[in-house]
């Protein structure tokens, strides 16, 4: 198993999820995984930016950024850190939580924007939440991904995964894990946002920002699935 950068400074509950999700994800799924030298060669912090299918991507995007020597740190809704057990080891795995629509939110960008900043990778769902598109597109996005990559000046990296709906599908409660089923990851190279570093960090500008990141990942996935969006 290869470990994550900076691995002696994570928390127990951390690595004690990390042994026992591993060799799981290795046993029950299999990898088609391209671009993954997009993250070994981004040099201190980063936003990692994916679409979102299903409750299982997440284990996904772990396995992934685990295997490329980053270890993540997710902004996840603040009502999963009230889960018992689920709670803690969010806590103690050192991940972000947000309290949508409320000043707290703000709050959670400055703690992704340190993250970025001490050379952590922070992940980012932008659609803020699974896809509601009845094909699986990505919907439009909010603009907290590309806010956190200008505001500490980091690399913001496009992820788009398929495969992981067949495992979960789109808010369902299930657990197809078996027969086993192919986790497709293409990860692109970071969006190009240097000329935007001095602009006004406004509407019009995280817009952009914004546009360029979802239009990098429907690419990825169009690529993975063989489809026009």
């Amino acid at each position: 198993m290869a470990l994550g950068r900076g691995h002696g400074r994570l928390g127990f509950a951390y690595r004690f999820v990390a042994v026992i999700l591993w060799p799981f994800m290795m046993v029950f799924t299999r990898r088609d995984w391209k671009g993954t030298n997009n993250l070994r060669d981004v040099k201190g912090g980063m936003v990692l930016a994916a679409n979102h299918l299903s409750w299982f991507d997440p284990l996904v995007i772990c396995h992934v950024l685990w295997d490329n020597f980053q270890h993540p740190r997710f902004l996840a809704k603040d009502s999963l850190f009230k889960v018992p057990v689920l709670g803690w080891v969010m806590k103690n795995a050192g991940q972000i939580p947000v309290v949508r629509g409320t000043r707290d939110a703000a709050v959670a960008v400055q703690a992704a924007v340190d993250a970025a900043e001490h050379g952590r990778c922070v992940v980012v769902y932008p659609e803020g939440t699974i896809t509601r598109d009845p094909d699986l597109w990505p919907m439009a996005a909010k603009t907290g991904a590309a806010r956190i990559a200008l505001t500490a000046r980091c690399p913001l990296v496009p992820l788009a995964q398929w495969g992981s709906q067949q495992v979960m599908g789109p808010y369902r409660k299930e657990f197809k894990i078996l027969p086993i089923k192919t986790m497709h990851v293409r990860v692109g190279p970071p969006v190009d946002l240097t000329d935007l570093y001095d602009q006004p960090l406004d509407a019009e500008t995280l817009r952009i920002a914004t546009d360029r990141l979802m239009h990098a990942i429907t690419e990825l996935l169009a690529e993975i699935r063989k489809e026009t969006p």
